[in-house]
């Protein structure tokens, strides 16, 4: 899934009106709404706090409010920028000021879609990868040479334990845990084992 590589603002003007954009990280709705909350007391004195945002690991959650503009021409263009893009997990905040020439209804769908495709740009996008800790066991007299064949593998080891055996901690891909393990037994000649641990993601830049 895609999420913005992170927060950010963005400002335009667009006929003397004062658009700023704030965009997001977040997981929950109780999260998102905190974070349009901040910036509605931030920019209490806007003509209109527009807002829209997408959750949930499938995009399955949208929510957007127009904030008195005509009804279609803030928020849903707001998410509509956001699911072109792919995101989720991201939260979009739009304060206008408005600067006394009326846009119409094209004008502001495309202004509030520019503003945030703008700061979009601006921040990045990152691809949230799942990955999976794993730690790879051997004994002493191997651990030396399966330390430098992890280095010099797509697979770079992380945290080392030296104990009763030796430990590496290894984040794979969630999909190259099966092709992981088949590399470490063949590497360590089977005298090395793999235990998979702790679940997470990593963000990698597209």
């Amino acid at each position: 899934m895609r999420t913005i590589r992170q927060p950010g603002l963005r400002e335009l003007e667009i006929r003397r009106s004062r658009f700023v954009c704030a965009l997001g990280r977040v997981a929950t709705e109780q999260e998102a709404q905190e974070f349009i909350a901040g910036r509605r007391r931030e920019h209490r004195t806007a003509t209109h706090n527009c807002t829209a945002y997408i959750l949930g690991q499938h995009a399955d959650i949208t929510r957007n409010s127009d904030d008195g503009e005509p009804a279609g021409t803030a928020g849903l263009p707001m998410l509509e920028v956001l699911a072109r893009r792919d995101l989720t997990g991201t939260v979009a905040v739009v304060s206008r000021y408005f600067g006394g020439i009326k846009l119409g209804a094209g004008g502001l769908i495309r202004a509030y879609g520019q503003v945030v495709a703008a700061t979009v740009d601006a921040v990045g996008v990152v691809e949230r990868r799942p990955v999976v800790t794993v730690t790879v066991t051997t004994g002493h007299a191997r651990a030396g040479r399966l330390q430098r064949d992890l280095h010099s593998s797509p697979y770079s080891p992380g945290e080392s334990r030296y104990g009763h055996q030796a430990e590496f901690d290894v984040v794979v891909p969630e999909a190259e845990l099966d092709a992981f393990d088949a590399w470490v037994a063949a590497t360590s000649g089977g005298q090395a084992s793999t235990r998979h641990g702790a679940r997470g993601h990593i963000d990698v830049a597209v």
